[in-house]
């Protein structure tokens, strides 16, 4: 978790060193403890007050300030810092990074620093796009730096294109995915599936169901955080894709089947927690079906079982986790499910208990695997995401 975790933050001389004062905000209000580091150029564009607010720490700007505690205040703040972010960071700051340049108190700083480091190039687009930043860039990414892509669009300048700050919730993510979990699940692969699938009766209409694919999405993230390769096939959603997992993108059961069967074998783990349809209609029309007088029937035909294949055609060491959505008899349907599906384990959760419905940033599941039963709290989908990520390592563990 981020509480407790201390954040460099570096805040060069830029138009975009507003954005830096909401980073500051964000990362204080998930409980880190924030240090800003200021060049002399950044204080014409925000005042070293107003992270000093923000904070409750020193914002320091001259590396031979006397009016500190004594020590030795870069080696001091780099030694104490779990991870520093360069934001807004400039084609100047990004050169000196680059070779090695230690001429004032944020370049001193960050040469001392051993935790990881991001910068966030925020410059004109023929500045950004110049042969020399690109290898200054590519030089930082030898030396170990994560280099986030800038936005694109109208900048301060009026020029159109690459070069602008991304938005502090973006800055916040990587701060997140760099920090926030030990990455016990590194070198694992993992593929989550979420959200609800669309079965099409004419153009204008289709059968789907409630999910809102926030549960899968969570998984996504938190095992992305944890250090795992993440892959997550996604029914139709109106959720942000996770920054850091690859999101394949699907309408259909059959859609979903295909995505995910072409990809089992190279998976360690699959996490199927979407609400897929049990049921399609038997013919597509295609054109509009006209309303008529009477009552209409549509024939259904059932689907390909997606778990039912994953189970009886994974790979020897392949973990697999099913979600079961219930309104009654929850443990002995989801027992029968484990059994069936020949999966290791089954999430779930009773549709009728306050707080594990669709729509909601709660849930409330019992991890069912055939020698036990783990029942949860009500939680956040984040922290239900992580306490079974870490069940499932557990479980896996016992198997290899």
């Amino acid at each position: 978790m981020m509480k407790g975790k201390t954040v460099l933050l570096g805040v060069s001389g830029g138009i975009a060193a507003y954005k830096a004062a909401y980073v500051a905000s964000g990362l204080t209000k998930m409980g880190c403890d924030v240090h800003v580091i200021m060049t002399p150029h950044a204080v014409n564009f925000i005042n070293p007050i107003t992270f000093e607010t923000l904070t409750g720490n020193k914002c320091p700007v001259d590396t031979f300030d006397r009016n500190f505690e004594f020590h030795v205040e870069h080696v001091s703040l780099a030694k104490k810092a779990d991870l520093c972010l360069i934001a807004p960071a400039t084609a100047n700051v990004l050169a000196k990074l680059a070779h090695g340049i230690a001429d004032d108190m944020l370049t001193t700083t960050v040469l001392a620093c051993r935790c990881p480091k991001i910068v966030f190039p925020a410059m004109n687009t023929r500045m950004y796009e110049a042969p020399v930043t690109q290898d200054n860039l590519e030089t930082l990414r030898k030396y170990g730096y994560v280099v986030a892509e800038p936005d694109a669009g109208r900048l301060a300048c009026g020029d159109v294109g690459a070069g602008k700050l991304p938005e502090p919730d973006v800055i916040l993510d990587y701060a997140r995915q760099a920090i926030e979990y030990e990455k016990d699940l590194s070198g694992l692969r993992l593929l989550v599936t979420a959200g609800p699938t669309q079965e099409s009766i004419d153009p204008v209409r289709y059968i789907t169901n409630h999910s809102t694919g926030s549960m899968g999405y969570a998984i996504a993230r938190v095992a992305s955080r944890r250090g795992a390769s993440v892959t997550l096939v996604s029914g139709p959603t109106a959720l942000e894709k996770p920054r850091f997992a690859e999101t394949v993108n699907v309408v259909s059961a059959a859609d979903m089947f295909r995505e995910v069967t072409s990809r089992q074998a190279e998976q360690d783990i699959i996490i199927k927690a979407a609400a897929v349809a049990d049921y399609r209609p038997s013919q597509v029309y295609e054109d509009k079906v006209k309303k008529g007088d009477g009552e209409l029937s549509i024939p259904l035909s059932r689907t390909q079982d997606i778990l039912q294949y994953l189970g009886e055609h994974r790979p020897e060491g392949q973990f697999l986790c099913g979600f079961s959505m219930e309104t009654q008899n929850m443990l002995e349907n989801s027992r029968k499910k484990l059994e069936k599906k020949k999966v290791d384990m089954i999430a779930a959760n009773n549709l009728k208990v306050p707080g594990a419905g669709f729509g909601t940033a709660t849930n409330v599941i019992t991890i069912i695997t055939k020698d036990s039963e783990e029942e949860l709290p009500l939680l956040s989908k984040e922290e239900t995401a992580d306490r079974l990520l870490t069940a499932i390592l557990r479980e896996r563990g016992k198997k290899n």
